[in-house]
């Protein structure tokens, strides 16, 4: 029996972090379809072009321009075709009234962005699998995925 595949959709406005997400994707055992878009204006439009194909999973970058990802998770997820779309934000901070701030506005999974290669493919093959079991969506579990400790990621709520 085949597996579902899994339709991702990356917003992030460096063309080399979407280079190396599609290629750390590509390396991982997963049925997985990724589309990119460059920035979160980009992103609203697609999913309202799309919206009888959305995505299975939004990672999305938080600082972009034009429009960044706290705007864009709060359009996500104050929309009723939407709002059920689980989103991992994933930025270079570490600030956790930052990250506390993402749970509260619905962000499902936080992701420290790594600096290796090798610790994307590690914090992506940790965040799919949730994201695909919506393991967090039934729950007020929140994760935060660190590529240094992705073996054991850290979760619970956070904050409240």
């Amino acid at each position: 029996m085949k597996s579902k595949q899994l339709n991702v959709l990356l917003a992030d406005d460096d063309a080399d972090d979407r280079f190396f997400f599609k290629r750390a994707l590509g390396d991982l055992s997963l049925d997985t379809q990724l589309t990119t878009v460059n920035d979160g204006e980009q992103l609203m439009e697609h999913l309202s072009e799309n919206s009888n194909h959305l995505p299975n999973v939004i990672f999305l970058d938080i600082n972009m321009p034009r429009k960044n990802g706290h705007e864009c998770l709060a359009e996500i997820k104050h929309n009723a075709k939407l709002k059920d779309i689980p989103v991992v934000m994933f930025s270079t901070s570490n600030s956790w009234d930052s990250i506390n701030m993402l749970f509260k506005s619905g962000s499902d999974v936080y992701i420290h962005k790594p600096s290796d290669y090798a610790q994307l493919k590690q914090v992506i093959h940790h965040a799919l699998p949730l994201a695909a079991e919506k393991n967090f969506s039934d729950s007020p579990l929140k994760y935060v995925l660190n590529a240094s400790n992705t073996n054991r990621p850290k979760h619970g709520y956070i904050g409240e």
